[in-house]
């Protein structure tokens, strides 16, 4: 029957999609830097609001990068923070603290990194999150693979810490597929994606480009609309650099209720996309899940509609498993792979229910009410 016939054709793309994905994954190559790169200014941008608890711990790590100090130029840009994060911020001489004066604006962290930028000496702009941990070597690798890739925009790797609550490993496994992604997408250049928790751009293409101009409207997309931004100045010179060492940790959200604003933000921008080969990667990937709860719909009418929404549940998670393995094998996280098939109908449920409210919903971020 028709019905049948459309959920069939969906599931067929979406399966060779996750196997482009998964053999561009593993065409990656690891990099390793052949000549260290000591003669690259680089300033660190770190947007922070109301990070007391974990600024702190971004600032140590940072102090022991094994970058030259001299090149090396940290920032941290208060986004009217009520908890004392610039009193944390101010225990550490090395770090220039800069307060964020803008209110009653959408697009905050656009306005911080901003802000940071205007603020900034160095050539090479890194940006990273207040809750983020990067290990010593990670400027030192950027740099190296800047100077060896001739890069302008460099998306690098990130993964989620997380303990053995449901949630928290929930998150990381869906963080894997979105990083896997990320690396393969960027790699084989078939579209745009990156996280902001591990970024590197040259500062002239930042401005050469108007920085956030035409995207500072809407309250995520620092990351991956300014990629695209660059991308179509800089086509060949966007890249994914793939290396242990460059890898930033981060933290998953502590509530529910946080981790589906979290992701409710990240779809929010999908509307705000000039890259159409991700609307169009988007939209199949939507209109694929969409099929689960129509299944599950129609088996009240005919039973037997239940008994393929279970082989469909099958076929996604053995399709997607080689794939989210090999990426979990890459952050050392292959311990996360017996939870896969019982999270399916979980993940199922956030990607309709995100990306629906991204669209049309508002929702709430560091405690403010955004758009």
């Amino acid at each position: 029957m028709p019905f049948l016939i459309i959920i069939a054709i969906l599931f067929l793309f979406y399966a060779l999609l996750i196997i482009y994905y998964w053999r561009s994954w593993k065409a990656i190559p690891e990099f390793k830097a052949s000549l260290p790169a000591t003669d690259i200014t680089i300033s660190v941008i770190i947007p922070a609001r109301n990070e007391k608890e974990n600024i702190g711990l971004l600032l140590n790590a940072l102090q022991q990068q094994n970058y030259p100090e001299h090149l090396t130029e940290i920032i941290v840009v208060d986004d009217h923070s009520t908890d004392g994060t610039a009193g944390v911020v101010q225990q550490f001489s090395f770090a220039k603290l800069v307060q964020l004066k803008e209110d009653s604006i959408n697009s905050y962290k656009k306005k911080a990194i901003e802000t940071g930028i205007a603020a900034s000496t160095g050539e090479l702009i890194v940006t990273t999150d207040a809750d983020c941990i990067p290990g010593p070597g990670w400027l030192s690798v950027l740099a190296a693979f800047k100077k060896e890739k001739n890069s302008v925009f460099i998306a690098a790797p990130v993964v989620f810490v997380n303990n053995n609550s449901i949630l928290q490993i929930f998150q990381s496994l869906d963080f894997l597929v979105l990083q896997g992604i990320t690396a393969a997408s960027v790699y084989k250049n078939v579209h745009s994606m990156c996280n902001g928790a591990n970024l590197a751009y040259e500062k002239k293409a930042f401005y050469e480009v108007n920085g956030f101009s035409g995207i500072d409207t809407i309250a995520s997309g620092d990351d991956m609309l300014l990629m695209h931004k660059i991308w179509k100045q800089y086509p060949g010179k966007v890249h994914y650099l793939q290396s242990k060492a460059a890898v930033v940790s981060t933290q998953p959200m502590k509530t529910w209720k946080t981790f589906f604003n979290q992701r409710i933000r990240w779809a929010s921008k999908a509307k705000k996309y000039d890259d159409k080969r991700i609307v169009a990667v988007l939209l199949l990937v939507y209109l694929f899940n969409l099929s689960f709860p129509a299944l599950a719909i129609a088996g009240f009418w005919c039973w037997h509609f239940w008994l393929y929404l279970a082989g469909l549940w099958i076929a996604k998670t053995m399709i997607e498993i080689p794939f989210v393995a090999a990426v979990a094998g890459f952050y050392k996280k292959q311990s996360l792979m017996k939870y896969f098939f019982f999270f399916q109908p979980l993940h199922i449920l956030y990607t309709i229910s995100s990306g629906l409210f991204g669209q049309f919903g508002k929702y709430d971020w560091k405690g403010r009410k955004v758009k």
